[in-house]
């Protein structure tokens, strides 16, 4: 029970990743703070979490929007008080080759995926300012160090987490907040399920572990960052991948 009696805010936690990380911070006794895009699917994630004898919050939340997000914040502070971790999972995929990306599929994307953690960091912070305490783990990605045609959006906005990451610790470590980045690499969801098997078969053989990572592996991952297990570790980018990046 690693996170007993702390409080997590976790955005898309509907679905995927995000569902996972909040079941699994469930399991080390955390409440939760459930926002999506999707009520429905924060809901059902919500009742999962209660099942395991925990608290769970569900909100609709887009992260593009500052004045949500902040009204989410407060909701979140009046039904718990507090919020000891956040969670930046949010985030969408418009893949195009660059000549064809169009202006609005490129400003969706750096919107949700690197705008949004922007804007959670920021309602967040002033809470764990005053608490003089937190812990802030923002989901980047292997393409936002390496990079991937088609992804010029998506690596653009991973890369541009790992570069909030850490100027963010550099600006809260005063007070006590660690700011990491988890950047999966090649993640069995409901996305990664329907890429071509060729193309899945390709990437299988620059594994050096030789299988797909799974949503429990990046969930451990960010138990051990949300823990004070991992209070002497700030603005570092942790590779889950089963070695498909050395860096």
């Amino acid at each position: 029970m690693r996170l007993k009696e702390k409080v997590a805010l976790i955005t898309g936690a509907g679905q995927g990743i995000g569902r996972e990380i909040a079941l699994s911070f469930a399991r080390e006794g955390a409440d939760l703070a459930i926002c999506d895009i999707n009520l429905e699917q924060a809901g059902q994630t919500k009742k999962e979490v209660e099942a395991l004898g925990r608290t769970a919050l569900d909100l609709k939340v887009d992260v593009t929007n500052y004045a949500e997000v902040e009204e989410g914040v407060n909701k979140i502070l009046d039904k718990f008080k507090r919020i000891d971790i956040l969670v930046n999972n949010a985030g969408i995929t418009k893949d195009s080759l660059i000549l064809r990306l169009s202006e609005a599929d490129w400003d969706a994307v750096l919107n949700v995926n690197l705008k949004g953690a922007f804007n959670t960091i920021k309602a967040v912070s002033r809470v764990m300012l005053k608490q003089r305490s937190g812990k802030i783990i923002n989901i980047a990605s292997i393409i936002g160090i390496i990079g991937n045609p088609g992804q010029a959006n998506y690596a653009a906005s991973k890369a541009g987490i790992i570069a909030l990451t850490k100027t963010t610790a550099k600006e809260l470590a005063s007070r006590n907040i660690n700011v990491n980045a988890v950047a999966p690499g090649f993640i069995q969801t409901a996305m990664t399920e329907k890429l071509p098997e060729e193309l899945k078969a390709k990437m299988l053989s620059n594994i050096p572990l030789g299988r797909f990572g799974t949503v429990q592996d990046v969930a451990k991952t960010c138990i051990y960052l949300a823990s004070e297990d991992s209070s002497y570790i700030t603005g570092q980018t942790i590779v889950v991948d089963g070695g498909m990046v050395m860096l």
